[in-house]
């Protein structure tokens, strides 16, 4: 870490401050970023998400939490909701083959109806093309089947 520090800008020379003082600033930067990330998907039901990431590529997952989640997600004039209709109706309209699960349930999380989903398909649909809402379709159904399943096994574990 601390050659990939040396390549970004270094910190002002005067004072006395060193690295020592830009890595620590960096790390606090960091870990506020991270506990935003955590917040914004422990409240869309998420934070088992990415796990894939984690594993891989810990980096990538710092990223995705502490950038996309902590930054992105928690920027000014859009809400929560807004942001995840934004989301889902970007991945409905590009027909993305694997994340859109995910934010179906975040949806469902965040208090999304199954008439908004499907209207939100429907209407997305309609600008990105019938084969988009075929998709969305197939996705959100697994999802509904799938949720459904693990509702089923928990009520069986519990009997």
């Amino acid at each position: 870490e601390e050659e990939a520090l040396k390549t970004e800008t270094p910190p002002p020379s005067g004072g006395g401050l060193g690295w020592g003082w830009f890595k620590e600033e960096r790390t606090m930067e960091h870990s506020k970023r991270m506990k935003k990330g955590f917040e914004v998907l422990r409240r869309m039901g998420r934070l088992e998400t990415m796990m894939n990431q984690k594993r891989l590529y810990p980096e990538l997952y710092d990223l995705s939490v502490g950038y996309l989640f902590g930054e992105i997600w928690t920027r000014p004039h859009l809400n929560l909701r807004d942001r995840e209709l934004i989301t889902l109706a970007s991945n409905i309209a590009l027909a993305r083959p694997a994340g859109t699960h995910s934010h179906y349930r975040s949806a469902l999380h965040l208090g999304f109806t199954r008439e908004e989903i499907m209207e939100t398909i429907i209407h997305v649909g309609h600008y990105a093309g019938w084969p988009a809402i075929a998709h969305a379709i197939i996705q959100f159904e697994e999802v509904l089947k799938e949720d459904a399943a693990k509702a089923r096994k928990r009520r069986k574990e519990k009997s």
